[in-house]
């Protein structure tokens, strides 16, 4: 395994005669739908910036997670799923994901402790091989970036289990390194983090050390209540929800101040496919409504900086998943 002290010791330390070189970069986080991308830079940040949740396909932007230390930089670009895309909105989170690979200095390739390897990652390995390798005269490829496998959920493995999945994967592909993980339960993430460190070229620090992510306060909140929805709801209502925040007005914005009652404001729209589904997201005696404003104060006043008052407004966009323009002024 990696040596941690090696990665963990700061650049002054006076007993050492070669200084830990400070290095950065961007690592593109890859797996097929529900496979716990975001759970894992969740954990790894320390916090939440992008949604986790147990339905596939929740991830529909590249969200950038930073994660920095005494001597690294970390970009994490959370991917959504590689998947056949069956909708046009489908499609356009493929472009995403080629978008979110263009310029990355290595892949970390999650690939669940608790499933066989299926044809979604053997089409997840082709799409990195065309991408990222080269065709030995031997048949085998020789990576341009490094290529880290994280055995997500480990905790669901007998010891035994855990080291045939270990094996199985070591075959699946030429992988730089090979880390198994809890994200949930925090097991060997400090090893996780190491690792990404350890395969970063040297370079400065890009951000600010208390910047946690690349995303506006908007897009952070959109995303934090269309999660809250997506836990809320059940069936599958939650592909045909597309949250906008319209706008965060704050007290200083009104000549008087008075209406906002020292709050900001949160303008949010939340869209839905066909009519029938406005009831189903907004509960009975807009229960579901009053449940994610409360889940979402403390996240959306930090977000903000101050206390703030979440404004829910349930629209309807037909069909938006297949409709450019629709799809457009949604953001995608």
């Amino acid at each position: 395994m990696t040596d941690a002290a090696m990665t963990e010791t700061p650049s002054n330390h006076s007993d050492s005669t070669t200084p830990v070189p400070y290095r950065s970069g961007f690592v593109a986080v890859v797996g097929r739908p529900n496979v716990g991308k975001s759970t894992l830079i969740n954990a790894l940040i320390g916090t939440q910036i992008a949604i986790a949740s147990s339905r596939p396909e929740t991830t529909r932007k590249a969200i950038r997670g930073i994660l920095t230390t005494d001597n690294a930089q970390i970009v994490l670009v959370d991917t959504p799923g590689i998947h056949r895309p069956r909708t046009l909105l489908g499609q356009r989170l493929n472009d995403v994901v080629d978008e979110s690979l263009a310029d990355v200095d290595a892949i970390a390739f999650l690939l669940p402790g608790d499933q066989e390897i299926g044809p979604g990652d053997k089409r997840i390995l082709s799409r990195l091989r065309s991408d990222f390798a080269v065709k030995r005269d031997d048949g085998t490829f020789k990576w341009k970036v490094p290529l880290i496998a994280i055995v997500t959920k480990i905790d669901e493995l007998s010891r035994e289990g855990l080291i045939s999945k270990l094996i199985e994967i070591n075959e699946f592909a030429d992988f730089t390194d090979i880390v198994p993980v809890s994200a949930l339960k925090h097991d060997n993430l400090a090893e996780v983090k190491n690792v990404l460190i350890e395969n970063m070229p040297e370079g400065p620090q890009m951000y600010p050390a208390e910047q946690i992510t690349e995303e506006r306060p908007e897009e952070t909140i959109a995303e934090l209540v269309r999660g809250a929805f997506l836990e809320e709801l059940d069936d599958e209502l939650p592909h045909s929800l597309a949250v906008v925040v319209d706008s965060i007005e704050y007290p200083e914005d009104n000549d008087s101040g008075e209406s906002y009652d020292g709050k900001a404001q949160v303008i949010v729209s939340i869209y839905v496919e066909r009519d029938s589904q406005k009831p189903i997201i907004i509960g009975r005696g807009a229960e579901h409504l009053v449940r994610v404003k409360k889940k979402l104060r403390t996240p959306v006043n930090r977000i903000v900086g101050q206390k703030a008052k979440l404004d829910l407004h349930v629209k309807v966009a037909k069909g938006w998943q297949s409709d450019p323009k629709q799809l457009e002024k949604l953001g995608f």
